[in-house]
Order: C-alpha cells, then sequence, then structure tokens
C-alpha cells in the first residue's frame, strides 16, 4: 500500500465526515486525485463502509443492552474456527465477532433491547449450535470510550486535586 493511501486512510479514519475538499487541502492533493484514492480504495475493498458513532442514550429515552459473550467452539474440520464465526456473525443480533487467544475461542458483541432477549438469543440461537460447547456472557453496564473517541467527557475542568509540599 502506498503512503499517500495510508495518509488519507488514517484522516477518513478518524472523522468519516471530512468533505473530499478539506482531505485534499490537508494532503495537498487536487480534489480529483482524492476522488480517485478513494475510488481504488473503495474498489480494493480497503475502505469497507463508512459509519458514524453514535451515543444513542442522549437521542432514545430507552438505550439498547449490549453483551460480549466469550464462546468456547469446537473448530470445524478442514476450515478451523472461520465456518463458526461465519455462523454466528450471520445472526442479526450480532454486531462484531473476533478470534481469541485464551481460555475461550470466540468473542462475540450482541446487542437487543433487553438483557432477557440477549438472554434468549444466547440460549436458544447461539449455545444451541453444534460446534458450541459453552458461553460465558458479559453485559455492558456503561460504555466510556468507543474506537478512541471518550463518550462521557461532559465536562472539561480538571478535577485533579491540587498537591503543593
Amino acid at each position: 500500500m502506498k503512503e499517500i493511501e495510508v495518509e488519507l486512510l488514517k484522516l477518513i479514519e478518524k472523522n468519516a465526515n471530512l468533505k473530499v475538499e478539506k482531505i485534499a487541502k490537508l494532503m495537498g492533493k487536487s480534489i480529483d486525485e482524492v476522488s480517485e484514492l478513494l475510488r481504488d480504495l473503495e474498489e480494493k475493498k480497503a475502505i469497507l463502509g463508512y459509519s458514524t458513532l453514535i451515543d444513542w442514550a442522549k437521542v432514545l429515552d430507552t438505550e439498547e443492552v449490549t453483551a460480549m459473550v466469550d464462546v468456547k467452539v469446537t473448530p470445524a474440520r478442514g476450515v478451523g474456527f472461520d465456518k463458526v464465526a461465519e455462523r454466528i456473525y450471520r445472526f442479526p443480533e450480532v454486531k462484531a465477532v473476533y478470534l481469541m487467544s485464551g481460555a475461550y475461542d470466540l468473542s462475540v458483541s450482541v446487542k437487543g433491547k433487553t438483557m432477557t432477549e440477549i438472554g434468549k438469543f444466547i440460549s436458544e440461537k447461539l449455545s444451541a449450535l453444534d460446534s458450541v460447547l459453552s458461553t460465558t456472557t458479559h453485559f455492558v453496564l456503561k460504555r466510556y470510550k468507543h474506537d478512541g473517541i471518550i463518550l462521557h467527557d461532559d465536562d472539561d475542568d480538571d478535577k485533579r486535586i491540587v498537591v503543593s509540599p
């Protein structure tokens, strides 16, 4: 990958809402050059999509519930964990799946309207898969930072106590 492509990707990774004109100015390139670079990166699937991080607690009366589920599985013969992971990530409740090192094999991020809804998904769909040996569920109580963005930094005042000799 070219250095200019990496520079562009780093810019839009931090702010996908940057206009092409602003990117061109920051990179010292023409609008046409930046547009072509973006198109090429999209075609190469280096850019898979553009998303916005939303603090739903500030928009809706109720938040979705998020759970991180540790899953131990039996890998499929010949394809390892990939087929199992694919089967899991196809459920609409599943937002992310990661292959992990350590005590469990997969980490699965699940969203639902209530803890009961997530529990039902885990017991009726996820745990019911032949390759799933066990699950451990951790419910997210509060998000402080996501994808490098601090979510609840309402007050910029320094709250540290001044200590003097």
